[in-house]
């Protein structure tokens, strides 16, 4: 059943004014849309929609039957019309004259663009003959959790019989392709007033005569199956009732931040990891409950689960009543050991003498009683989206398990899907993952101008970025900014005054719970000041020696303590300054912090070289534009010290320089990626000035 905190009734969304006009096509993609507005219906990049269309034929100007069906890897709730795959009905029915028998049918995938209509280069999936050979013009096929909660029940078509009578049929498991779309075609012959079918372990099938009443049957077969649910479960105890209570949202919190770079630097070996945490009402439901190790140990049922999740996940051991988490710390090695011995042995007793060699052996999903779940990928929106399939996991075995008995797939049926032959080839195509994928990037002062280019720059190339600054307006702007750009999963805000000790150890535990760890540590937040020694306050000393030498101090310590717990290296970028080498008039505060930043970065790097923890500088000089530190008095200061208006300044700064050339924020940037990247590997306790060459900074 669907968790009532998820709200009951699915709402009929369909506008026929929005619908009124629209063409076969964008009729599709509305309805697709719709379906996948609601996560209850389908769960990220699951289940299919398509159309049966009659178009003019590109060659022969006749009308022929084109099926418009949601294409490889598409998801339904953004798809537009270029993510649908069009093929000849008439090609795709011929197919069935080739059709060598089930120990054949994956070769039937090769003759799908052979079927292409109107050259469309989007790849049609393995779903394409369920619906094509569905004899209704309109079809869906979706994962609700109630549904695939009759499905995944141990007395699963006795239970669509109660539920939905004859105007539901049932199929049992059998993985999607060719035969199955066969087997479809003869139930809907055999069935001709079905509505649709439910799949043993799989999900739901639906068709009508219009686009509208397609989608109205699937909507209301789900509500349903919710109804039933509801009125079955009334007053049962759920996963057999809560034998542990959760603790606080805090310490919830607190423990995610201990624990996740932990199991983050065990599994990273090979590439690094990404993470999510997760302590939603239904999540903690289900870790505190009696049944929580029987059931997770059944596995996932939805091969859209799987996929994801990983067939089981890893229970962490824990009482909350006695909430000692250094001894969870302590056994986490061995825990993660156990499961990867369990994995390999799922491997080496399912595998087939062709199959693909073992994928990564570790967990996705960690569940932890009264803390929530904790999911690991190699990139934070897939750690996300696992961690949603999984709450659809537990959707469906509360659901299950409450009115009859949960049942998992298989474990050779789940292998041959996760290790399908078809499914390698996908992952075969997709792009090489970028310089900096799996990386977490955490930049001070990044709402400024030198900070917000090194997080887009660092964005790039695939890091995730922690958005660290004072100016709570500024960091608002600059996160929007990124998120558009690059997507919500890759970047965060976080207020932090690095003078604040209470503020840095905070901001680096929330980027540990909001990502799983940490890799790169930009130290960029500063200020800057000038005045004759003799009109330099003890105030405006303290304040540059905070901001600049003790804020630098703060973060890098919390990143190597991150760093030591991980051991998977790590990666630290001081943005100093071309006065922390050569002197400046009027400016004995600002010049002397800076120094103490560079030889600090010194000290560093001999402290971290055995742990694989870099430390490099970066020296700029006079980055006017896009500057918060040039918008103050410092412009007026500067200009004032070297007898010239404030106009005249950065073409001061232009033309003292060796090269003749004016430094700006991305000129910076660019030299913290060669920093935090794999292309200065071998460089550690190293200085790149980028000031357009002044003699007096040269470092030798």
């Amino acid at each position: 059943m669907l968790d009532k905190r998820s709200g009951s009734r699915l709402a009929n969304l369909w506008d026929d004014a929005k619908a009124k006009g629209m063409s076969g096509p964008e009729l599709l993609v509305y309805r697709s849309n719709t379906l996948g507005s609601d996560k209850r219906v389908t769960n990220y990049g699951g289940g299919n929609t398509s159309s049966k269309i009659w178009q003019k034929d590109p060659l022969s100007g006749e009308n022929v039957e084109v099926l418009w069906v949601k294409g490889s890897g598409g998801d339904s709730a953004s798809i537009k019309l270029d993510g649908f795959a069009t093929l000849y009905m008439d090609k795709l029915r011929a197919l069935k004259g080739l059709y060598r028998g089930v120990e054949h049918e994956d070769e039937m995938v090769g003759y799908l663009p052979h079927c292409t209509f109107n050259l469309n280069p989007r790849a049609a999936s393995i779903d394409t003959p369920l619906h094509a050979y569905v004899p209704k013009p309109f079809v869906d096929h979706m994962h609700p959790d109630a549904i695939i909660a009759i499905a995944a029940a141990k007395d699963s078509r006795a239970l669509t019989k109660e539920i939905f009578g004859d105007a539901i049929g049932w199929l049992p498991w059998k993985r999607p392709g060719f035969e199955l779309g066969l087997w479809l075609e003869k139930f809907c012959a055999e069935n001709p007033a079905a509505k649709g079918v439910i799949l043993e372990s799989h999900g739901l099938f639906t068709w009508g005569d219009t686009p509208k009443e397609c989608y109205e049957t699937t909507v209301s077969v789900i509500n349903q199956a919710i109804e039933w649910f509801e009125r079955r479960s009334e007053g049962l105890a759920i996963f057999g009732g809560e034998v542990v209570k959760p603790l606080d949202a805090a310490t919830r919190r607190a423990i995610a931040a201990k624990l996740m770079p932990k199991i983050r630097g065990l599994i990273s070996e090979k590439s690094h990891k990404l993470g999510h945490f997760d302590d939603s009402a239904p999540v903690l439901e289900f870790v505190n409950s009696r049944d929580l190790r029987p059931l997770a140990a059944l596995g996932t049922s939805c091969p859209d689960h799987f996929l994801r999740t990983k067939i089981r996940p890893l229970v962490i051991e824990f009482d909350p009543a006695k909430p000692d988490v250094d001894a969870v710390i302590a056994r986490l090695a061995d825990d993660i050991a156990e499961y990867r011995v369990g994995y390999q042995a799922y491997y080496d007793s399912c595998k087939h003498p062709d199959s693909p060699a073992i994928r990564d052996p570790n967990a996705v999903v960690y569940l932890m009683p009264g803390v929530g779940m904790f999911t690991f990928a190699g990139d934070k929106a897939t750690a996300r989206i696992s961690g949603e399939f999984y709450v659809n996991a537990i959707n469906v075995m509360r659901g299950a398990s409450t009115v009859s008995s949960y049942v998992g797939l298989p474990a050779q049926e789940a292998f041959d899907i996760e290790y399908w032959l078809l499914e390698d080839l996908k992952l075969q195509r997709m792009p090489k993952p970028k310089s900096l994928a799996g990386q977490i990037a955490l930049v001070t002062g990044g709402a400024g101008g030198i900070g917000r280019a090194t997080a887009n720059r660092l964005l790039r190339e695939g890091a995730c970025v922690v958005l660290a600054d004072i100016d709570e307006a500024a960091l608002a702007s600059a996160n929007d900014e990124l998120a558009k750009a690059y997507g919500k999963d890759f970047v965060r805000p976080v207020v932090i005054n690095v003078t604040s000790e209470d503020q840095v150890v905070s901001g680096f535990a929330g980027t540990a719970v909001e990502f799983g760890g940490l890799d790169i540590l930009v130290s960029n937040a500063g200020l800057a000041s000038s005045a004759p020694i003799e009109e330099t306050s003890l105030a405006l000393w303290n304040k540059n020696m905070d901001i600049l030498s003790t804020g630098y101090f703060l973060v890098s310590r919390e990143a190597f303590r991150l760093f030591r717990v991980q051991k998977i290296g790590g990666n630290v970028v001081f943005v100093a300054s071309k006065n922390g080498l050569a002197a400046s008039p009027n400016a004995a505060a600002y010049c002397t912090a800076k120094a103490a930043e560079i030889h600090l970065a010194r000290c560093l790097a001999l402290e971290g070289a055995e742990a694989q923890i870099r430390v490099n500088v970066v020296n700029p000089d006079a980055v006017l534009r896009g500057s918060k530190i040039w918008t103050g008095e410092w412009k007026e200061q500067r200009a004032a010290a070297y007898k010239m208006s404030t106009d005249d300044l950065e073409e001061h700064y232009r033309s003292r320089s060796m090269l003749k050339r004016s430094v700006f924020p991305e000129d910076i940037a660019e030299a913290i990626y060669f920093f935090a990247s794999e292309m200065s590997a071998k460089s550690t306790g190293n200085i790149i000035n980028v000031d357009a060459g002044n003699a007096q900074s040269f470092t030798r």
